[in-house]
């Protein structure tokens, strides 16, 4: 019984240990979040819109899209959902953006996305986080990559801006 709390400790260390040792090699990106979903076809759901924002979206919706989407989970609430705006408005340009306010209240979240200008084509609410627990989301904000007909082909769970979309979701498109 005396052992135990030692054998914990070392395999906790040796853990710690290994991940040092990624992140002086570069191996090791804290950011990097492997999501599940990825290659799989999007969750089925239905989320109302944002106050004058439209009317929401479904699966549905989605899954009938002829072009790739960006799908966008982000909060008003959230620092990094702030600072990632600018960077989605230039992004918007390229490809369309689907914005879905993670817990937020939908005053709040209409307010946010239309202070400096809505980069969302589409905007939805999913209120109590159960669409995002579909989607595998850990945190806001995060973005997914929806190929034509609803597969997810990218997960990015960090702010983005237009170095990660030309570095990462760029290179996916040219293969579609």
């Amino acid at each position: 019984m005396t052992a135990l709390p030692i054998v914990g400790a070392g395999v906790l260390g040796v853990g710690f240990w290994k991940m040092l040792q990624g992140m002086e090699s570069g191996g090791f990106d804290p950011r990097a979040v492997k999501n599940p979903n990825v290659g799989r076809p999007i969750p089925q759901f239905a989320m109302p819109g944002l106050p004058g924002l439209g009317d929401g979206f479904t699966d549905k919706e989605l899954r009938a899209e002829t072009r790739p989407v960006l799908v966008n989970f982000f909060a008003s609430w959230c620092i990094p959902c702030v600072q990632e705006m600018p960077g989605l408005r230039s992004i918007s340009r390229n490809m369309p953006i689907w914005g879905i306010a993670y817990e937020d209240k939908p005053e709040n979240a209409s307010a946010f996305v239309q202070r400096d200008g809505t980069p969302y084509a589409r905007v939805a609410a999913d209120r109590h986080g159960r669409v995002a627990i579909d989607w595998g989301v850990t945190g806001v904000p995060e973005s997914f990559l929806v190929a034509p007909g609803g597969r997810i082909l990218w997960h990015g769970s960090a702010a983005l801006d237009p170095q990660i979309y030309d570095a990462e979701i760029r290179p996916r498109l040219a293969g579609l």
